[in-house]
């Protein structure tokens, strides 16, 4: 009788089976899943890479501080490996931006009518392992984003010097390829039909991409500048001569409403006011110029904790004191130390302005006409490029002083007010100063660009900071890459392990190939 059961229960189960398969596919296919998509919006949604965090990189180069530590908020400003804190510039550019541009490039193919948007693609691709490079080391390059594509779940993490090499091959052939009879790519954020300055035609956006793509060249020259002058030399001069940004009009940037679509850094340090502070040698080096970009950037709020609640904060620059690095909050507030103490529910030093700059309405910025112009000055002051150094360095904190206009609640810089600051003791051009001059102007135009204010710090050793000397943690030094996600180390164990030991162990004192002491 049992096994009578079981025959009719394998019957019955199999001429289900077989019912079953009468229209499966249809039966169970989403009719609303998306089995489609356009490249061209893959690419959009990976346009919006991610510039670094407040709390990491713009901590690392003492621009900002969060002084407390009260376990999640334990970081760099106390010399802290805490995989929360080096993990955002990963974790936001392996799963969206790359999978995004692996997949759009694998659906165009390389003989793909649409030839400019597959090289806008490539460009694009190359600014984000720049910045994971610079970050990082040696991450997965040749093999990431391929999970959908090939199959490839556990990637290879590369040497970074090897990675170095590519992303010349593929901005130097991109931007070659790049035709102006071709494609016109609408969906273009930066040039395209919604941009602030759509073009309309193939034409101006392939020469706005090239020169973005050249920009992004002469960047990664200057990346060798400490390991090999004559590379980069090399490399600096191909950018130069191929046509680099020549006005804010070739910035390569995305503007927010502020509701719908925010800044998602800005708003984090509204709501958590009590924890973010401006760190002292930023706003020490704006005030001691007279910085009309000052009052945009800093604010004093009535109650630290709760800036969104103060419509009218002081701006004044005089008025305004950074967080000393390396100090803890309760240090800070006490009323009998020697500190400033505490204002409200936080304490009584500059915050940044919620309003303008740290608004989450504020642009992003990825590539400027600024940075262009003062890697240009460096290169011509070392004798790398034809043109005149001084003109080159003026002509990058022009450009970012105009730029300013951009942000919410702000009035445009006057040329007035621009010819006074560049005159300012500390700002006017010197021969004798210039590395100094120049990259400290860098290190302000990339105050929303941690990842590359970051990379220039340990490029070029300006601003001449301090170490923090909290603790011995850095054994007296400065953080030089952000440590790899924790979970790398349990979920692609091999790869990360390999990684780990070639990069001299995964911590912060470890350094990127171009980065030597």
């Amino acid at each position: 009788m049992k096994s009578f059961k079981q025959y009719i229960l394998l019957v019955t189960t199999l001429l289900l089976l077989g019912s079953c398969d009468k229209d499966f596919i249809e039966i169970n296919t989403n009719p609303y899943a998306v089995t489609e998509i356009d490249p061209a919006l893959l690419f959009a949604g990976a346009q919006r890479t991610h510039l670094g965090n407040w709390t990491a990189e713009h901590t690392i180069v003492q621009q900002f501080v969060n002084p407390y530590n009260q376990g999640a908020t334990l970081g760099f400003n106390f010399n802290e490996d805490i995989d929360g804190v080096s993990n955002p510039k990963w974790d936001q550019s392996y799963p969206g931006p790359i999978k995004n541009m692996m997949q759009a490039m694998s659906l165009l193919g390389e003989d793909t009518e649409r030839s400019n948007l597959y090289n806008m693609l490539r460009i694009w691709k190359a600014q984000v392992f720049m910045g994971l490079v610079d970050s990082y080391g040696d991450v997965p390059y040749f093999d990431a984003g391929k999970a959908v594509t090939e199959g490839i779940f556990f990637p290879a993490y590369d040497d970074d010097a090897v990675i170095y090499e590519d992303l010349r091959k593929e901005l130097t052939e991109a931007v070659s390829a790049l035709n102006p009879s071709a494609d016109y790519v609408a969906e273009d954020l930066f040039f395209g039909s919604n941009s602030e300055n759509p073009s309309g035609n193939a034409s101006a956006q392939v020469e706005q991409w090239k020169k973005l793509g050249n920009s992004l060249l002469l960047r990664l020259g200057m990346r060798y500048s400490k390991i090999d002058e004559s590379k980069a030399q090399a490399i600096v001069t191909q950018a130069f001569n191929a046509g680099v940004m020549t006005s804010n009009a070739d910035n390569a940037y995305v503007k927010y409403d502020g509701t719908l679509y925010t800044q998602n850094e800005n708003s984090n340090l509204r709501n958590f006011s009590y924890f973010n502070y401006a760190a002292e040698p930023f706003v020490n080096q704006l005030k001691s110029t007279n910085d009309p970009r000052g009052q945009y950037i800093l604010a004093i709020y009535e109650d630290p904790a709760a800036v969104a609640n103060d419509l009218d904060p002081d701006t004044e620059l005089a008025n305004q004191h950074g967080v000393p690095v390396g100090v803890i909050s309760t240090d800070l507030a006490d009323p009998n130390g020697p500190y400033r103490g505490a204002r409200g529910g936080g304490l009584d030093y500059s915050q940044m302005n919620i309003y303008s700059v740290v608004s989450p309405a504020a642009p992003d910025f990825w590539v400027t006409y600024a940075q262009t112009s003062f890697l240009l000055a460096e290169a011509a002051f070392r004798g790398w490029i034809a043109g005149n150094a001084q003109t080159y360095y003026e002509n990058g904190v022009r450009a970012d002083l105009k730029v300013y206009e951009l942000y919410p609640q702000t009035d445009p810089i006057t040329d007035s007010e621009i010819e006074t600051y560049l005159a300012q003791d500390g700002v006017a051009y010197s021969s004798t100063d210039a590395l100094k001059l120049i990259n400290t102007q860098y290190w302000i135009a990339n105050i929303r660009n941690g990842t590359e204010a970051f990379a220039n710090f340990r490029r070029s050793g300006f601003p001449e900071l301090s170490p923090n000397l909290s603790n011995n943690n850095l054994l007296g030094g400065f953080a030089r890459r952000l440590s790899y996600p924790d979970y790398e180390g349990s979920t692609n164990t091999e790869n990360y392990t390999a990684a780990s030991e070639a990069m001299g162990g995964d911590n912060l004192l470890s350094r990127v190939f171009w980065d030597i002491p």
